[in-house]
């Protein structure tokens, strides 16, 4: 196992182990809370999936977590900007020109703080395993592999649309063309640009981005969503 490999699998343990951390911090949790969103031991069970995919991503031509070459700035940094840009939106469009008033009660899409800074963080790990990690590794895996990498960047677009594609679809509001056109539009966006980033700067990039988008949409709404709304 090259330091590389041996990089990304403790990196990704550790973020196995906040999840777990979460879990415990939820229980603690039971009973004060209405609509209190908790992961069970399953999760992690899925969230393993992931590790056999660590082993091949220089092999996908994907970056390795800490790869010497791509700097923190690109790994990080912006990422982190490009995933609060899409936050700041969804905020204005969903809160401040759809949701004017109070909530009286905490909503299911956000959690009581500090607890929402482990759940998110788990859930958008648990999302970018299962929408870029591992397919985005596989379909690279393939191009690579098809008549010796000739049609690799045909195979990294089509990945790069097809996995920017799953979330929007699966979460179209219900009605209203104008909010289904926003929400499918921003939402394949951030998805394809966090497929362009994995191929720059590797999967914690991929990451980053997302975990911005949750900083301000699902965390710092929800402070104060129930910290100002729901006190009044």
């Amino acid at each position: 196992m090259t330091k590389e490999i041996k990089q990304n699998v403790l990196t990704y343990l550790v973020f196995v182990f906040i999840a777990i951390v979460g879990i415990a911090y939820g229980k603690t949790l039971m009973g004060h809370y209405q609509f209190l969103r908790l992961w069970d031991f399953q999760n992690i069970l899925l969230l393993s999936l992931g590790i056999p995919f660590l082993f091949f991503q220089a092999k996908a031509t994907l970056p390795d977590f800490w790869q010497n070459n791509i700097s923190n700035k690109n790994r990080f940094l912006v990422p982190v900007l490009i995933g609060i840009v899409f936050g700041i939106f969804d905020i204005i469009v969903f809160k401040i020109i759809l949701h004017p008033q109070p909530y009286t009660e905490l909503p299911p899409s956000f959690q009581p703080f500090p607890y929402s800074i482990f759940l998110y963080f788990s859930g958008a790990f648990e999302v970018e395993i299962f929408y870029r990690l591992i397919p985005f590794t596989l379909i690279l895996l393939l191009g690579k592999w098809y008549k010796n990498g000739k049609y690799f960047k045909s195979f990294f677009w089509a990945g790069a649309i097809l996995t920017a594609l799953r979330e929007p679809l699966e979460q179209l509001p219900a009605d209203g063309w104008l909010l289904i056109l926003y929400s499918f539009v921003s939402g394949f966006l951030m998805n394809f640009l966090q497929a362009v980033w994995y191929k720059k700067a590797g999967f914690l990039a991929s990451l980053s981005i997302r975990l911005g988008h949750y900083l301000c949409w699902h965390i710092l709404l929800g402070i104060y969503i129930e910290h100002f709304e729901l006190i009044k």
